[in-house]
């Protein structure tokens, strides 16, 4: 039996066959790596940016340039005026062969009438089939009926002749014609149909010629409303054409709808400025007075009544405001030591600072004052105590008298027990430790100096005392040259 060799697929640029290696599919047809390219520009091609169209491969930009829509609007840019058909191009490469393959039309099983492919009519398979107006397609014959151009689910627009079409071709056909619909903004675009007839004409339809029973009607025009066309608002239902703002006639929706009293719709703009409050501030900017259809009685009558007198109502004793008596009302109230004071009465007993919850101080007189004035009143004097460095004394005499400290009544604790210092017992609120035993708070301090003392600065001294760094070395370091406070000091205290 002879050798026969397998039948390869041929290329339809060179017509020479095309193996797996090097093989490049478009329009359901392979063709050679090199043969992959623009029939006009000869530009190579790629799955990303390759037309088809009637066996031949094009470039998007001469695709459009030869089979897209043409005239004004559809040229590279908005407003500009394309006729070109890329005829230069193909004079130019009149010598050079483009496609040598012979193009044998398939043989394609006609269909029943009415179930086929709407283009030609053959039996569409699973695996080739694509779905418009309900109907299967052939991926041959999904392109655009104008310019041809191929078509997915993105971009094909059904028409009303039962024909698919690109979004282009489709507004060029059966869309609006008139300023400013054409390709880009203020272009003219008026082109006919293809086949000669005028665009369809608009019907205006009067939605009051069929009049509904009274109250069950558009509550506008009366008439009859029916799904299609129906919006609710308030509980009614209106026509699509008469949901307007009932006084600047601005179409409405769901979101801008206001329903008024007078049971119309309007605008928020327009309800704001018939039913909404009147007054300084309440117009579209902060600041401004809106007083639209208003005279000066009403709106000396609709001013808010402010009373500052905070005594004007009297509390019981003991739980009003601690400086005017009045009642305090949730609104304004300020919280201090446990009480309740008025917003304008929270400032300082002597300065009269308005204060907060991060600068009022509590005074032992039950008062509260700024931290500048409660220093000054209640707080340490003498050198170090004031503004540093100033010395601060108000009077001769201090202001608060202290008490002494240690008890002098009370039984004391058994040896070894209690303070070391006074012997009194040490209770756990109030205790300090040492390697000698645990202090008062007030008692925890230097034997000599008195200077209060911590963990930092404790030294616990042979003698059952304790001392500050400065005393313990007076009494218990070393003496002699270079122990003293200074090295090269001499010092035998």
């Amino acid at each position: 039996m002879p050798f026969k060799p397998a039948d390869n697929p041929k290329c339809p640029k060179c017509g020479k066959s095309v193996y797996a290696a090097e093989e490049r599919v478009a329009g359901g047809l392979k063709w050679h790596k090199m043969c992959f390219k623009c029939g006009l520009c000869q530009k190579l091609l790629d799955s990303t940016n390759c037309s088809e169209h009637e066996g031949e491969l094009y470039c998007k930009v001469c695709h459009a340039r030869k089979f897209g829509p043409k005239g004004y609007g559809f040229g590279g840019g908005a407003g500009c005026l394309s006729m070109d058909t890329g005829d230069h191009l193909q004079q130019e490469n009149a010598g050079v062969r483009t496609n040598g393959a012979c193009l044998e039309p398939r043989v394609i099983a006609k269909a029943p009438p009415g179930e086929g492919c709407p283009r030609c009519g053959g039996y569409v398979y699973a695996a080739e089939q694509m779905l418009a107006r309900g109907k299967a397609w052939h991926r041959e014959c999904f392109k655009c009926g104008d310019c041809q151009k191929r078509l997915d689910s993105t971009n094909c627009c059904e028409g009303p002749d039962r024909d698919i079409y690109c979004k282009v071709c489709y507004g060029k056909k059966f869309g609006p014609k008139g300023y400013g619909y054409g390709k880009g903004a203020g272009v003219l675009q008026s082109d006919p149909y293809a086949n000669g007839d005028q665009a369809p004409k608009t019907t205006v339809i009067d939605t009051a010629s069929i009049k509904a029973p009274p109250g069950k009607g558009c509550p506008r025009c009366g008439g009859v409303v029916f799904a299609a066309e129906q919006v609710l608002a308030k509980g009614r239902e209106w026509h699509r054409k008469c949901f307007k703002c009932r006084d600047c006639t601005k179409t409405l929706d769901s979101i801008i709808a206001c329903d008024g009293p007078d049971n119309d719709v309007y605008c928020k703009t327009c309800y704001g400025k018939k039913w909404g409050p009147h007054g300084y501030g309440f117009a579209c900017g902060s600041g401004f007075l809106q007083t639209d259809g208003l005279t000066e009685e009403e709106i000396s009558a609709n001013r808010p009544y402010y009373n500052p007198d905070t005594t004007s109502i009297k509390a019981p004793k003991g739980q009003g405001c601690p400086r005017c008596g009045g009642m305090v009302f949730a609104a304004e109230q300020q919280l201090a030591k446990g009480t309740m004071w008025h917003k304008k009465c929270f400032n300082c007993a002597e300065c009269h600072r308005p204060l907060d919850s991060m600068l009022a101080c509590d005074g032992p007189d039950r008062e509260i004052h700024c931290r500048a004035c409660y220093a000054k009143l209640f707080g340490p004097k003498g050198f170090g105590f004031g503004h540093a460095p100033t010395l601060v004394s108000t009077d001769a005499e201090p202001t608060i008298t202290y008490t002494e400290q240690l008890p002098f009544t009370g039984q004391k604790a058994a040896k070894g027990h209690g303070c070391p210092r006074c012997g009194f017992p040490v209770y756990a609120a109030e205790q300090m430790h040492s390697k000698n035993g645990t202090w008062h708070r007030r008692c925890f301090s230097c034997a000599d100096c008195h200077r209060s003392l911590d963990s930092t600065n404790l030294n616990d001294g042979p003698n059952g005392e304790i001392y500050c760094r400065g005393c313990y070395g007076r009494n218990f370091g070393p003496k002699g040259v270079g122990f003293g406070m200074g090295a090269g000091t001499l010092t035998m205290a």
